[in-house]
């Protein structure tokens, strides 16, 4: 393939990238939208592999490398539950940050490049730190949010005393390392601030999100999307590829936009969430209040109640949590729904964006289970609806339903966007136990007089509340 070949095929995969980036922004429009992706991503395969700068030598480790990822790929598209996506996209992050980190250390050893000018060297070499650095801080945070994800390390923030100034000393020391790996006449001399630099932004990216609490991972989440981007740009930059470089940085700042609309859904600022502390993610029992008394009695409900609720009102509004997803209770959600919706009932799913562990994580499993996206909608279109909601039903969720972020000014989720459940008729909360939440705050719904507690594992209660309303 010849240069010009490749140029046009590159332009050709930016702009399949572009639609699918347009694509993803609606449910209706998802699947055109992965479909532009996939198509784009095998065009920008072909032009680098068939393109001039590899040679026929290097073709067939391409092809292998090829097989096993795509092998790797493939399976865990096959095995991985919906319930894991989470953690399985903060591991995909953290693939393209170790990939960042080798490119540039090999781009660094590479002998054959030539540098007409001092100039140009020295931006090349910026390019490498820069890329590096970017690389080790996602690798690492990318493997902690995985085991908080995933449950192999504990949601609760380690916040280490001094922490700011601890991050500031170490970006001080990644500076002046820096300038003398600029300054470094061979590879040799260059490979010592390279490495130490690359130790300090492991060390950051694993204190970074370990001091961030769980109730904060979904902006973790697309934060660490973000510097993925950055880090695929900067590994485009090292090897002089236009692609990566527009590329990684459409997914950067894409990355960077959805976690500002998620700062603003829980009313946090992007520094405080670097701050850490919001979320302990201990799941402790429902707290006292101020006084040391109980806030209230709790109501419990049956299933067989549950069903008798839904069937006589005429609007439901359903809130799914991360606990739907654990209990892989959506399609029976789905059913539910469909029988309410032929006995003439009003039926929609109000959406949090915070709801779950990733954005959108709600809007995934419910598409999975196929209802229909004209009913699910985000909350702020649907808050104000739910005074005149006969039955708002809530499905393993907490924090995004906790009516002290108006209430309470002391709360730590004061003044977070959350979903106005308690203004229905009546409201069901569905949950084990009386555990808090992710953000381990208590939370006052569950004592309201209009509301009522469901116990019982999601998938078992509604498989029991489906059998209530067929019979």
């Amino acid at each position: 393939m010849t240069s010009s070949l490749a140029t046009v095929s590159y332009i050709g995969a930016t702009i399949l990238f572009i639609l699918s980036l347009g694509g993803l922004a609606h449910p209706e429009s998802a699947r055109r939208g992965n479909l532009f992706g996939i198509v784009g991503m095998t065009i920008a395969v072909l032009a680098t592999v068939l393109g001039p700068q590899v040679t026929s030598a290097g073709i067939p480790w391409i092809i292998g490398a090829l097989a096993v990822g795509g092998a790797i790929g493939l399976i865990a598209a096959k095995k991985v539950q919906m319930t894991q996506m989470p953690e399985l996209v903060a591991l995909m992050h953290s693939l393209v940050g170790l990939a960042a980190c080798l490119v540039g250390f090999a781009s660094y050893v590479d002998t054959s490049a030539v540098f007409p000018t001092a100039a140009e060297k020295a931006i090349h070499e910026v390019e490498i730190y820069v890329g590096i650095f970017i690389g080790a801080v996602t690798f690492s945070g990318s493997l902690i949010a995985f085991g908080k994800l995933s449950g192999k390390i504990g949601g609760k923030p380690l916040l280490l005393p001094a922490r700011h100034a601890l991050n500031l000393v170490g970006l001080l020391v990644v500076i002046w390392f820096g300038r003398g790996f600029l300054n470094a006449h061979d590879i040799h001399a260059g490979m010592t601030p390279l490495l130490v630099m690359t130790v300090i932004a492991l060390l950051f990216g694993i204190h970074m999100v370990m001091a961030i609490g769980g109730a904060d991972m979904p902006v973790v989440v697309s934060m660490l999307n973000s510097y993925s981007g950055w880090a695929a740009a900067a590994t485009g930059f090292m090897l002089s590829n236009d692609l990566l470089i527009v590329v990684g940085a459409l997914v950067g700042s894409s990355g960077a936009i959805l976690s500002y609309i998620m700062c603003r859904a829980m009313n946090r600022n992007f520094i405080s969430v670097i701050a850490g502390g919001f979320g302990s993610g201990a799941g402790a029992p429902a707290a006292a209040s101020a006084a040391g008394e109980p806030q209230g009695e709790v109501t419990p409900i049956s299933a067989v109640d549950t069903a008798e609720l839904l069937r006589e009102a005429k609007s439901v509004v359903i809130v799914p949590g991360y606990g739907m997803a654990v209990a892989q209770a959506q399609h029976v959600v789905c059913e539910i729904v469909n029988k309410l919706r032929q006995s003439g009932v009003k039926v929609r799913f109000g959406i949090h964006p915070v709801a779950g562990r990733m954005p959108g994580h709600m809007n995934v499993l419910l598409a999975e289970a196929k209802v229909p996206y004209d009913i699910v909608l985000e909350m702020d279109e649907i808050n104000d609806d739910f005074s005149d909601t006969d039955v708002a039903m809530v499905i393993g969720a907490n924090d995004i339903v906790n009516p002290a972020a108006q209430e309470d000014p002391g709360s730590p989720i004061a003044g977070m966007p959350v979903l106005e459940v308690w203004k229905a008729k009546t409201s069901i909360v569905m949950k084990r136990s009386m555990a808090s939440g992710y953000a381990g705050v208590d939370n006052p719904l569950f004592y309201k007089e209009n509301n009522r507690m469901l116990f019982g594992d999601a998938r078992k209660m509604l498989d029991e509340v489906l059998g209530a309303l067929s019979a």
